[in-house]
């Protein structure tokens, strides 16, 4: 899994603290609408319900895509590996 853009649908988490939304690093969301032909991503957060509480506008610099399977060792940047 080499993936290196964010796409419509991917999980994401915030890498910052957005207080005026009341949203903190680590909160998890879905990313649902590309915006500015993907330099901004629409990204919805929901409770354990699936209700959305907060949908916000977010740059690419202040999201990361989570993974859910191993990645392969052909993926890991160059000053990770041993």
């Amino acid at each position: 899994m080499n993936k290196s853009r964010i796409e419509l649908l991917d999980v994401v988490a915030l890498t910052i603290d957005l207080p005026e939304y009341n949203l903190y690093c680590g909160q998890v969301a879905t990313v649902v609408q590309l915006l500015a032909a993907g330099a901004a991503f629409e990204v919805e957060f929901s409770d354990r319900n699936g209700r959305t509480y907060e949908s916000v506008g977010l740059r690419p610099e202040q999201i990361m895509v989570l993974h859910f399977e191993p990645a392969s060792p052909d993926s890991v940047p160059e000053m990770v590996r041993a």
